[in-house]
């Protein structure tokens, strides 16, 4: 998703592999899981522990779905498994700048009470807090930037024992429609990029 420019080193949070400072990389993406926010597992807090840190020190973080929800709930805000269902497939979301993108979602899980730092930048009448901005410390989103159509088929394909029979057809109905995404894949690079130009400048100043 990011593309050029930017090198990738995983962690597995799940397994117990927690970096040993926020430091270590110049930026983090918690990506999405099939575990909820919520729920009880050893690396939960751990991770929500650093998150806070990244955050207090002004080390840049990005979250995607899962990513987004846990970082909203380590600074205050609240995830549900939200009681209106679930959002698959393409779906457009409202930007408070007035344009609208059509990005990937896959989600039940969803924050219903944003922290008090964040600003909401993205929206949908499903997700109120489909896109926030954590001044200039933290950008996270709802939806999949990264997803396609056909990646979506193939988690549907996995779930639909777990998922209502007409939220999966539903959700292979909507795989037609175009996707925009990229315009959020841009502004997470250009979150990225610009904490990492402030970086730079600072170190030859």
């Amino acid at each position: 998703m990011l593309g050029d420019g930017f090198i990738c080193q995983p962690y597995f949070v799940v397994d117990g592999e927690m970096p040993a400072s926020v430091d270590e990389q110049d930026g983090w993406l918690v990506s999405g899981s099939r575990h909820g926010a919520y729920e009880d597992h050893p690396w939960i807090e751990p991770l929500e522990d650093f998150l806070r840190s990244a955050y207090a020190a002004s080390v840049p973080v990005v979250g995607i779905c899962f990513g987004h929800q846990i970082l909203a709930q380590a600074l205050g805000g609240r995830v549900e498994k939200f009681d209106g269902g679930w959002s698959i497939g393409p779906t457009e979301y409202a930007f408070t700048d007035g344009h609208c993108e059509t990005v990937v979602a896959f989600h039940q899980d969803q924050i219903t009470i944003k922290p008090d730092t964040a600003e909401v930048i993205a929206s949908t009448d499903f997700c109120a807090f489909a896109g926030l901005a954590y001044a200039g410390r933290a950008l996270s989103f709802q939806p999949h930037p990264e997803f396609t159509p056909a990646f979506i088929d193939d988690l549907l394909d996995a779930y639909q024992d777990r998922l209502d029979p007409a939220v999966v057809a539903d959700g292979r109905a909507r795989m037609t429609q175009p996707l925009s995404q990229s315009g959020m894949i841009g502004q997470i690079r250009n979150f990225l990029r610009g904490y990492a130009r402030a970086v730079s400048d600072t170190e030859t100043a």
